[in-house]
């Protein structure tokens, strides 16, 4: 029996790096610079995390019909740049300021401007925004090397940004 229990666990052990997440951006150190703050504030901005935690909000379960409805007015008295503010310090452990500064000036683009729009505004789709119409110029925009090295390491922060908007809307409805 104890074979088996031992052979079972090594069995996992060997699996289980494949179903491990992907870790995140590497963490920083030290506490976030002025400019790395402000380059923060900016990515938040040209992202529109306004718009991801009213997202979040919504795909958030809650005790009653009444709490939920509590805690989307709360949000909706938040000015997004109260929410770009917040969440520049945790996201800073997660993204670099050359990343912020790349992609706030990808999502400044038209093509970044209808990437944010299809990813807030459109239902479940099996096509990414990869799959959106460009032109050559923003085509060759994002085989930049700049670009792409900046969009690789803020996909790999993504999750870390949706947990700290839930860690953000959880401060919010609780009126912190």
């Amino acid at each position: 029996m104890k074979l088996v229990q031992i052979l079972a666990l090594s069995g996992l052990m060997a699996i289980a790096p494949v179903f491990a997440a992907a870790p995140a951006a590497p963490v920083a150190a030290a506490a976030p610079s002025a400019a790395q703050i402000s380059a923060m504030q900016g990515l938040m901005a040209a992202m529109q995390t306004e718009k991801m935690m009213r997202t979040t909000a919504g795909m958030s379960r809650y005790s009653s019909e009444k709490h939920r409805l509590e805690v989307v007015a709360k949000l909706a008295k938040v000015p997004p740049a109260e929410i770009h503010r917040r969440l520049a310090a945790p996201v800073a452990r997660f993204v670099t300021t050359e990343t912020a500064l790349e992609m706030t000036r990808f999502y400044a683009t038209p093509y970044g401007q209808r990437v944010l729009f299809a990813s807030y505004n459109s239902g479940p789709s099996i096509t990414g925004p990869g799959q959106l119409k460009m032109s050559k110029a923003e085509a060759a925009a994002l085989k930049r090397p700049a670009y792409v090295q900046a969009s690789h390491l803020l996909q790999r922060a993504e999750r870390a940004i949706k947990r700290e908007t839930f860690v953000l809307l959880g401060q919010i409805s609780n009126g912190k």
